[in-house]
Order: structure tokens, then C-alpha cells, then sequence
């Protein structure tokens, strides 16, 4: 029986936004370990000794440094992500010449996630810089690269206004673009590929939470395995750009190869599959730091 739109809709999002909550919860200390790590690889031999630091610094709290702007960040790219991806879907079918109600190929639900994710990081990328700027802020300081400040959100966003205007949220939008069109190809694609391996023949809405979880789980490593250097990127411009203008993706990128070469770029790896709900797709969170 079909629902209504507008209460599947509703649906979708409330399933999203509370999956992007779990995950912000149980994912952020890992996440913020890599954002350090990319941004700051001098100061850190791996990720225990990067929890040992943070710890001894910050205390507990400093693992959940930016945890706000996260969880909008969750939210509001979940909400944007799918309520495109329909839109997306019938795009590819017009495009392949395929009816309304006709089932897209796994390559051609990939296409449409791809396409659905550049639309998401228009809301991604502001958050995201707030994020990243808290998570980094005792490093900056005892750096000395920028003065000693309150470490909340507000101060950020007012630092930010202050100092750029509106437009200064958005630094490191063309890295945001550069992972999220590329990644969610590759997430997409694996969840699809993953879940039909599972079905065998069978109908993929029939797939029970154990395949659905395995199946997010692929996605989400082949995501990552496919865009984590251009995040390390990310993370460094939108950090190191509070101290003053800071180089774009191609010079980041150059200025990152000369003076540490390519395994600079890999760090620590993050596995977090990102938190779906929503046209028969569910993704059940992994996160797993793997320091190189």
C-alpha cells in the first residue's frame, strides 16, 4: 500500500534527523581525532596518542568539540540529500528515457546520490567550517596562530561575520563539492551493489536490519576510501583559513605533496557511514579510525 507523500516525506526526515543524532553521539570523538590529525600531523604519532593529548588538554569534553554544529550539519544535509534524490531520480530516468515508476540500475541510483549531494553541501560546508574550527581551536591558540578566544559557536560564527561577512562561510565549499559529488557516487553505489547481493533475485525492500546494516556499512567504506584525501584537504582550508587567507584546494593540495608528500593526505582514516533514512534506503552507522 503506498503512503502519502507527504507523511512518507515526514517520515524520511525524522528517521534521518534522528540517525544523524545517534551518529553525531557516537561518531564525533573519532571525528574530531581526524580533523585534528589532517589538520595538525606534526603534533600528533596516531590516534591514541591523539585521544592521550586531547584528554590531558581539554578533558573529556574536548572529544565533543563542535558537537552542535554537527548535529545541524547531520540534519540538515540528510534532509536536503533526500528530499533531491527523488527529484535526482526521476532526472536520471528522463534522462536514460525510463516511465516515472520504472526501478533504476545501481549505477543509475549512484548517479542520482552523486547529483542529490551537490545540492547538500550548499548547507554542508557553512556547519562543517564551524565544526572543524571548534574542534581545532586549542591547537590554533597554543600555536599561536590565532589569539586566545571563547570557544563557543556564536564566537565562531561572529568571528567569522566579523571577519569575512556571510560569504566567509562557505571556505572550502569547491573541497566540500570535490568529496561530496564523487563520495556519494561511491556510497550509493556500493549500498546498492551491496544490497543486491544480499536479495539474490529478491525484491531489495524485503531485505531485513542485519543486510541493511552491512549494506550502509560497504557503502560507507567505499565513500571514504575514495574521498578521504580530498577531505584531509578540506579540513586544512577551513581551519588554517582563521589565521588568514589560505591557499585553494589546488594549492593546499601542491603545498601538502611537497612538503609531506601523498601519505600526508592519509592520516587517520574514518569509516563513518553517513546516516540515511529514506526512499527504501537505511544506513546504520560504523565508524572506525585507522591511524597510517
Amino acid at each position: 500500500m503506498k503512503s502519502n507523500p507527504a507523511i512518507q516525506a515526514a517520515i524520511d526526515l525524522t528517521a534521518g534527523a534522528a540517525g544523524g543524532t545517534a551518529c553525531v553521539f557516537t561518531g564525533q570523538p573519532f571525528d574530531t581525532m581526524k580533523v585534528k590529525m589532517q589538520t595538525f600531523p606534526d603534533l600528533y604519532r596516531g590516534l591514541t596518542d591523539c585521544c592521550l593529548k586531547t584528554y590531558y588538554q581539554v578533558g573529556f569534553r574536548g572529544f565533543y568539540k563542535g558537537t552542535s554544529p554537527a548535529l545541524i550539519a547531520n540534519i540538515a544535509e540528510n534532509s536536503v540529500l533526500f528530499m533531491c534524490y527523488g527529484f535526482c531520480q526521476q532526472v536520471v530516468r528522463k534522462v536514460v528515457g525510463l516511465e516515472k515508476q520504472a526501478k533504476l540500475s545501481d549505477l543509475q541510483n549512484a548517479a542520482a546520490g552523486s547529483f542529490a549531494s551537490a545540492f547538500a553541501a550548499l548547507v554542508l560546508c557553512p556547519t562543517e567550517l564551524v565544526k572543524c574550527r571548534l574542534q581545532t581551536m586549542y591547537e590554533m591558540e597554543t600555536s599561536g596562530k590565532i589569539a586566545k578566544s571563547q570557544n563557543t559557536v556564536w564566537s565562531v560564527v561572529k568571528s567569522i561575520l566579523k571577519k569575512d561577512g556571510p560569504l566567509g562561510f562557505y571556505h572550502g565549499l569547491s573541497s566540500t563539492l570535490l568529496r561530496e559529488v564523487p563520495g556519494y557516487f561511491f556510497f550509493f553505489g556500493g549500498y546498492e551493489l551491496s544490497r543486491s547481493f544480499f536479495a539474490s533475485g529478491r525484491s531489495k525492500d524485503e531485505l531485513g536490519p542485519v543486510p541493511l546494516m552491512l549494506s550502509g556499512g560497504f557503502g560507507g567504506i567505499c565513500l571514504w576510501l575514495a574521498v578521504y584525501p580530498v577531505d584531509c584537504i578540506k579540513s586544512r582550508i577551513q581551519v588554517l583559513s582563521m589565521s588568514g587567507k589560505q591557499a585553494g584546494f589546488i594549492g593546499t593540495f601542491i603545498s601538502i605533496v611537497k612538503n609531506e608528500g601523498l601519505p600526508a593526505d592519509l592520516p587517520s582514516t574514518d569509516y563513518s557511514c553517513r546516516n540515511f533514512k529514506g526512499n527504501n534506503l537505511g544506513c546504520h552507522n560504523v565508524s572506525v579510525s585507522t591511524s597510517f
